[in-house]
């Protein structure tokens, strides 16, 4: 793939659910899903969340994160950091059916809020497709090859 970005960028549009890690209050690291709100930027993402979320003062207090995708095109680790963001403009452009059903009083309820994201670097490994994966992996249990499971790196944003 010429443009590694591009590939990044694939992998995250065929993903609806990332996973969001963070360091709780007590140093503990801690997943969960959340919905990627919008793709324009791999290096900027928003999620929409509940002010009140045990998350949010953890992430205040240390904004180092991992956001994880993993679809049948690849995989991607978005490194970075992330902050409550209190753009009423940009909540309500993001707003859609699925934010209502985990936060019902709608993009007007003052405990709606954005997480953004901003990515240093995303690792990402770019899955050939199940058949040649099958292929690679066997080949590397029946004989001295080394699996070649896809192109794999790391990109800055």
């Amino acid at each position: 793939m010429a443009d590694h970005k591009d590939l990044v960028t694939e992998i995250m549009k065929d993903t609806r659910i990332a996973v969001l890690t963070y360091v709780d209050e007590r140093g503990r690291l801690v997943s969960m899903p959340m919905g990627t709100q919008d793709f324009d930027d791999p290096g900027v993402v928003h999620f929409l969340t509940r002010a009140d979320a045990d998350k949010m003062p953890a992430i205040a207090a240390h904004p180092q994160v991992n956001v994880a995708y993993s679809s049948d095109s690849g995989w991607v680790s978005l490194s970075g950091a992330a902050q409550r963001n209190d753009d009423q403009a940009l909540l309500e452009e993001l707003w859609d059916a699925s934010a209502s059903a985990f936060m019902p009083g709608g993009p007007e309820d003052p405990n709606c809020t954005v997480l953004t994201v901003t990515a240093d670097t995303a690792s990402y490994w770019e899955s050939p497709g199940k058949a040649a994966l099958v292929i690679e992996l066997a080949k590397g249990v029946v004989s001295d090859h080394q699996a070649q499971p896809g192109d794999s790196g790391t990109v800055s944003l």
